[in-house]
């Protein structure tokens, strides 16, 4: 089995590692932050779970911030 030397056909390995990577993972932490947060105040332990097991870049939480926690009144 030969090795291909990148990991990615359209960026160098410098770029995705240095600069992609950091800023996908922030992206993350932000968005899983503020919907942990909502669902722990709600007292929603199911959407909770959810949110602290997967990790989807942020859809899941802007799904959940978006629709389904509860609006300040």
């Amino acid at each position: 089995m030969e090795s291909v030397g990148w990991v990615c056909p359209v960026l160098p390995n410098w770029v995705l590692f240095s600069l992609v990577l950091p800023i996908l993972i922030i992206w993350e932490m932000v968005w899983k932050g503020v919907a942990l947060w909502r669902a722990g105040r709600n007292r929603q332990l199911a959407w909770f779970i959810c949110l602290f097991i997967f990790n989807t870049l942020g859809i899941l939480p802007i799904i959940y911030i978006l629709g389904f926690s509860k609006k300040k009144e």
